[in-house]
């Protein structure tokens, strides 16, 4: 069990995945997609993570999209991968599949479908560090696992040397906070938050890096306002948070009600991707529906105005 944290601070974007037509993964677009990313200045890439659509896909899948970034990738930046299953044993067997692939690190969330408690997600992943030779992190998303990740439970783990960090989507900032606090003695240990549009907050407060959906559209900006916040600037690190505010707009132009909030949010990113000819498609994972003509002149609109077209 190795917890080299230290290659993982920055900008991660969790890596979308483009689809064909016909709804099979669109390798050419995916490798666009890597490029565009690194030449934004990515400090790594999140791979078969939520906005990848990770549980839309079959193994095949997974492991063509891990093997297609990582190609690409040719080991520029740490590759950090979704061991996203429902029970402990199904996470190990994915880990070990996704590193053999070239994971360098590793993001696995609390158990989910099964209910558990605190104590058995402490079992969880002291379970999944013991099976595996790459650091791990954990990835608190309780929209997605109706379990919010315990603050204690997670600096536990990082004083024992089990979880390597924490990316935080729990939406909850409260909690975000209180863990930067909790944490901040433990060496090694890193901290990202999700969030798209309180990145310079986060960072302010202590936060390594992020981990925004929205760096699939602008890697380049937040590269920005990642160097502003490190640099102290951070007049400069609130500009730059504010631009991007306005390109997170894009997620709000799908008709209230017309598809789900997931399948708005992640189109969103597609549609832009597709508009600015990085991805030949704006196509989701089935069921979920596309944006439409409409929505993505709308989409084109604020891409326009913020420079990215």
């Amino acid at each position: 069990m190795t917890t080299v944290a230290s290659r993982f601070q920055g900008v991660i974007p969790p890596v979308v995945t483009p689809r064909t037509v016909d709804g099979a993964i669109d390798v050419p677009s995916l490798e666009n997609v890597t490029k565009h990313l690194l030449d934004g200045g990515v400090s790594g890439l999140f791979v078969l993570g939520s906005s990848g659509e990770v549980t839309h896909m079959t193994n095949t899948e997974r492991d063509l999209v891990v093997q297609t970034v990582a190609g690409v990738n040719a080991g520029q930046v740490p590759l950090i991968v979704g061991a996203v299953e429902q029970t402990t044993n199904r996470v190990i067997e994915e880990a070990k599949r996704v590193i053999a692939l070239g994971a360098d690190s590793i993001v696995a969330t609390s158990l989910y479908y099964a209910i558990s408690n605190a104590q058995e997600n402490g079992t969880h992943f002291r379970s999944i560090a013991a099976a595996v030779d790459v650091p791990v992190f954990a990835y608190d998303v309780p929209v997605r696992t109706h379990f919010k990740l315990p603050t204690d439970l997670l600096v536990e783990l990082g004083r024992e040397g089990v979880i390597a960090g924490v990316k935080d989507s729990s939406g909850d900032d409260v909690s975000f906070r209180q863990l930067l606090l909790a944490a901040k003695d433990i060496p090694n240990f890193d901290i990202f938050t999700g969030h798209e549009v309180v990145v310079d907050g986060a960072l302010l407060g202590g936060a390594q890096g992020v981990v925004p959906g929205l760096g699939n559209v602008d890697p380049a900006g937040y590269r920005r306002l990642f160097d502003a916040a490190q640099a102290g600037d951070w007049a400069q690190a609130a500009a730059e948070q504010d631009r991007l505010a306005d390109v997170f707009e894009i997620v709000y132009t799908p008709k209230p009600g017309r598809m789900s909030g997931n399948a708005a949010g992640l189109g969103a990113f597609k549609t832009a991707l597709q508009l600015m000819g990085i991805i030949k498609t704006n196509v989701m994972s089935a069921p979920m529906l596309s944006l439409d003509e409409d929505e993505t002149k709308a989409i084109r609109a604020i891409l326009e105005r913020n420079g990215l077209m």
